[in-house]
């Protein structure tokens, strides 16, 4: 944490860079030059999702739709391993996706606060919902990692910088939008799916940041809730 800019913020919010993720290979180096060959402990939901034939058993085929998928979402290491973390990041998919267009269907996010943005940070979406009426959205994001969680509550936007640059990680934030302290929405380079999460803000697509940019104001309120899965 530290002051950002002229304002005085505390930025937190991007981890375009991450820390490599390490799965127990029974001695394989973190990162390798080709596919393994070992069966994975989620193999056959993997193999599901990614519509391979469904036998559990690691295949050069198998291994090389596994790496490509790792590979878009910077899930290291990029060798084809079945393991949790490439699942995890596939069932927080199905459930992106089970959430449709009724986001709030539990209610959890307010409905009397008129124009609202809410994040949801077990299922790792945002919306925006006026009372019931959903306004924009569901959309995936990328919230803080373990020991940088996106703090959660009912926020409001405190001020906005469409061209901000973080002063700590010397990093473009555009379309920030800040509701914590220097947690904000705001858009990265990355995917929405690249593990560990952001040094706290809450990272959108630019195409979903530049939304909520012209959709929220100074003083529009912030509902954040849940846990993000791993923190």
């Amino acid at each position: 944490m530290g002051s950002i800019g002229r304002r005085g913020a505390v930025a937190a919010g991007i981890a375009a860079l991450v820390v490599p993720l390490t799965v127990a290979l029974g001695g394989t180096p973190a990162q390798a030059a080709s596919c393994t060959t070992s069966t994975g402990p989620n193999q056959k939901q993997v193999e599901k999702f990614l519509g391979r034939p469904v036998d559990g058993k690691q295949s050069a085929a198998d291994c090389k739709a596994i790496r490509a998928f790792q590979s878009k979402h910077g899930i290291t290491p990029t060798i084809g391993y079945a393991g949790p973390v490439t699942w995890g990041v596939m069932d927080l998919m199905n459930k992106q996706k089970a959430a449709g267009k009724t986001p709030n269907k539990a209610g959890k996010c307010p409905t009397n606060k008129g124009r609202i943005a809410c994040v949801d940070l077990t299922r790792q979406l945002s919306w925006i919902q006026d009372g019931k009426k959903l306004v924009y959205g569901p959309v995936p994001v990328r919230t803080g990692r373990d020991k940088y969680e996106t703090r959660t509550g009912l926020k409001k936007i405190g001020w906005r910088d469409k061209n901000h640059v973080s002063s700590i990680y010397d990093v473009p934030m555009p379309y920030s939008q800040f509701f914590d302290g220097g947690q904000a929405f705001h858009s990265v380079g990355v995917s929405m799916w690249n593990p560990p999460g952001s040094h706290g803000c809450v990272n959108m697509t630019t195409a979903a940041a530049s939304k909520y940019w012209s959709l929220l104001k100074t003083g529009d309120d912030v509902f954040v809730y849940g846990r993000k899965p791993g923190t």
